[in-house]
């Protein structure tokens, strides 16, 4: 007699594929890279506290100015109220958002950390792309603040010898914007900078050379150098602050206070596509 024994075949199931990750869960990624940095909170609080404080020392300045000065040559409304925004503090503000900026990518490839994160989430593109998000964010907040508080502390001591300004005074809430905005525009021309090079010094000198002294190489007395000033950040803060007119000699769009604000977009802006591009196309 013979048994029949039916063997069912066994078939072994493939894995499944985990799902690509969402940008949003990119983005959470990145803010908790950047706030479990203690240096980054102790960094930003010096930072407000700095310019806010020399924006007090400025309008301080002018405070004891006034108690000395005669009547007829009081008329803080023609160039007090951007007693707000000193150029010292405000260079100061550049000078470290653009090396935190930088940090910001190059402290993953200095620690060897990108490796594991483009493991995890290969589109290097979108990765930067969190990043730059996250960074202007954070410094679109904190930039506002210290705007903020550099204005409201400032018209608080001039409001003693009556030479305070209301916002809605001409050009300060264009002065107020534009403080606030520089913060974000810094940090990501640094992290730009920082995907292009991707080592700490050399990042850090570059963002500093680029946001601060190269516009210093270029003169008022050549138009082409004129051209160049007035395409540099800097150069468009302190024209979009200080109320500065047109220059006569100079025909570029950027010389204009529509042409200043377009500066403030293209700088950030050609630098993440840079830095996505190269990304992309680059090992880690």
């Amino acid at each position: 007699m013979t048994t029949l024994t039916s063997v069912t075949p066994t078939t072994s199931a493939a894995p499944l594929a985990e799902p690509p990750a969402r940008f949003r869960d990119l983005l959470a990624s990145e803010w908790i890279k950047m706030r479990s940095l203690r240096s980054t909170s102790w960094t930003i609080t010096l930072t407000i506290l700095f310019v806010i404080g020399s924006a007090a020392a400025a309008a301080l300045a002018d405070y004891n100015n006034f108690a000395g000065a005669g009547p007829s040559t009081r008329q803080p409304h023609d160039f007090l109220p951007f007693d707000a925004y000193p150029p010292g503090g405000y260079w100061t503000l550049m000078l470290v958002v653009g090396s935190i900026g930088a940090l910001t990518v190059v402290s993953e490839y200095s620690s060897g950390l990108i490796r594991t994160t483009t493991v995890a989430v290969p589109v290097r593109g979108s990765v930067v792309l969190a990043k730059a998000v996250v960074t202007a964010a954070l410094w679109t907040a904190v930039g506002t603040v210290i705007s903020t508080g550099s204005f409201l502390i400032s018209q608080a001591i001039l409001n003693g010898r009556h030479a305070g300004v209301p916002i809605t005074h001409p050009g300060v809430f264009r002065a107020l914007v534009a403080s606030a905005l520089l913060a974000p525009v810094c940090a990501l021309v640094g992290l730009g900078l920082g995907v292009l090079i991707r080592h700490s010094a050399a990042t850090m000198v570059t963002s500093v050379f680029t946001l601060l002294m190269l516009p210093t190489l270029f003169s008022q007395s050549e138009r082409w150098s004129a051209d160049l000033n007035h395409a540099m950040v800097i150069s468009a803060w302190k024209r979009l602050v200080q109320n500065w007119q047109p220059d006569t000699e100079s025909h570029m769009f950027t010389a204009t206070v529509p042409g200043s604000w377009i500066v403030y977009a293209l700088w950030p802006l050609i630098a993440v596509a840079l830095a996505v591009v190269v990304v992309r196309h680059r090992d880690v």
